[in-house]
């Protein structure tokens, strides 16, 4: 990792498509994400503090921890950044799908290049819900395999972690793959073989953090980490009473598409923001300074 922990929270965008999404969906999770940015700032929010030593101190000791190669925090980085640079793959493969189907021309060329835009998108919600898992167990300092200490972390997460799950099921489930969202993403989990999951852009992208050893392992721990959170899942979308059409009715606060468009709206998320990686960089950064300011 070339830039510091200090410079990714100095770096976040005060406002752009990505936090407009984020605000968009703040009436699921009323009040749980605030966009802060500036890693002095973040330092005060989470500890409290106006003594600038002080504050230089825990500053100091929260990037030493994140330069620190034997604990997980580079590597969870990582994998928010990467995760979101395959989505943008994910989301112009999917437009570029769509764009075939209108033009009879190309769109049988196209149809051989592109994914399934729903197969895809199966994919992509299981893999990023297992980057989460995945990354949890790095900034917490437990084996990468620990999803019973994952699903169990879930009822307590909160702040910026749980509006990125927030968003996870809204617009990388709810939007792309419809209500039944759960049962389309087992259903094609079940149906994949190891090649499936090879040609995977967005498994290509973190093969190597999930455990399993081999495609085959890999596919069932994936498999088996969705089977685990599908009731997390589950039980938000119907304690939020959520559908697509009202996770639609809070983006278009930002957005102007048909009830009609839900797939090209999708892809333009795909394309358009990181909202793992924002919120990633948020969460680390908390977990590092709630760490400093505790050695201290």
């Amino acid at each position: 990792m070339s830039a510091s922990i200090f410079e990714l929270v100095d770096n976040l965008p005060k406002n752009n498509v990505t936090t407009m999404m984020l605000k968009s969906l703040d009436s699921i999770v009323p009040g749980e994400w605030e966009n802060t940015v500036g890693f002095v700032d973040t330092i005060r929010k989470v500890t409290g503090e106006t003594d600038e030593d002080l504050i230089q101190q825990i500053g100091d000791r929260a990037v030493w921890l994140y330069n620190d190669k034997s604990q997980g925090y580079q590597r969870a980085m990582w994998l928010y950044q990467t995760v979101d640079r395959a989505d943008k793959a994910l989301g112009s493969a999917a437009l570029a799908n769509k764009v075939g189907n209108k033009i009879p021309l190309v769109g049988g060329l196209l149809s051989k290049v592109t994914p399934n835009p729903d197969k895809a998108q199966a994919i992509d919600l299981s893999i990023k819900l297992v980057v989460e898992l995945v990354a949890f167990c790095q900034i917490n300092g437990i084996p990468g395999d620990s999803i019973g200490d994952f699903v169990g972390s879930l009822k307590d997460y909160s702040g910026e972690s749980l509006m990125r799950m927030a968003a996870l099921v809204c617009v990388d489930g709810l939007i792309p793959l419809g209500p039944d969202f759960l049962l389309k993403a087992q259903s094609t989990l079940g149906g994949m073989s190891p090649s499936d999951l090879e040609s995977n852009s967005t498994f290509k992208g973190v093969s190597d953090s999930i455990p399993g050893g081999n495609s085959r392992g890999k596919l069932n721990f994936i498999g088996e980490s969705f089977d685990s959170v599908k009731g997390w899942m589950g039980d938000f979308v119907r304690s939020k009473n959520l559908s697509p059409e009202k996770v639609m009715n809070n983006l278009q606060g930002f957005l102007e598409f048909s009830d009609n468009k839900l797939d090209y709206v999708a892809a333009f998320i795909d394309v358009s923001t990181n909202y793992y990686e924002h919120t990633g960089t948020q969460t680390l950064a908390r977990r590092l300074i709630e760490r400093a300011f505790d050695e201290i």
